[in-house]
């Protein structure tokens, strides 16, 4: 039986305090963006996170967190600047990939097409933690942290590790114009060997939708993985 909003908003001890001395001493940017006061509600029914869980802390109190210039796109519920939710963003992802529930639910996602998300039985034998499916490698590679973890991992210098091999000098300006509903696509793509030097590719935004498309579905099935 689903549980109610006011079930769902934890009062006591919720997770938003904790999570706002995180951005607060976070190591690299983070752009808190505000929530839709009607679509938060609405959200946080639909996943059924209480706000006491960093997840629905980030539903129910933002419209999403855009992580060092906006590389790192954490899904809450909806800003313009980033005009995806958590459950809508699911709701796509299931649509496109066919599956009534392919056992993940996707958490974030980079600006290079590279998604993050939490194992709900479909990638492993790792329930509760992140994988991220990288746009260089075509396939999921589990970090070994839960949700809260992996939050307080990108907000610190291990994303800058992270994502050394994929940068290019200038990246900072050119990532901070892309819209949260985005990407940029480079060719070569970065799974090809010719394109492992991302300062000398061609790089253009396309919609994450496309991105989306093409990394889990058609490039896998042309690989034949």
């Amino acid at each position: 039986m689903a549980r109610t909003l006011e079930e769902l908003i934890e009062t006591n001890d919720p997770a938003w305090p904790v999570l706002q001395e995180w951005i607060a001493t976070a190591e690299v940017p983070v752009e808190v963006l505000p929530p839709d006061l009607g679509a938060r509600e609405t959200c946080l029914l639909e996943i059924q996170v209480t706000t006491r869980s960093p997840m629905g802390a980030v539903v129910y109190e933002t419209g999403g967190l855009l992580i060092d210039h906006g590389w790192l796109r954490v899904l809450g519920s909806g800003h313009p600047r980033f005009p995806r939710t958590l459950p809508g963003w699911n709701a796509f992802a299931r649509k496109e990939l066919e599956a009534d529930d392919p056992g993940f639910l996707f958490i974030a996602d980079d600006v290079l097409g590279g998604f993050f998300a939490l194992d709900c039985g479909g990638l492993g034998d790792a329930k509760g933690e992140v994988f991220y499916f990288g746009p260089d490698t075509l396939r999921w590679e589990n970090l070994e942290v839960k949700y809260s973890a992996f939050l307080q991992q990108m907000m610190s210098a291990s994303l800058q590790k992270f994502y050394s091999n994929v940068r290019w000098d200038g990246w900072e300006t050119e990532v901070s114009s892309v819209q949260g509903a985005r990407s940029i696509m480079m060719y070569p793509f970065l799974w090809t060997t010719e394109g492992k030097d991302p300062s000398k590719n061609k790089r253009s935004t396309v919609p994450i939708t496309e991105t989306f498309g093409l990394h889990l579905i058609e490039f896998p099935k042309q690989l034949g993985s």
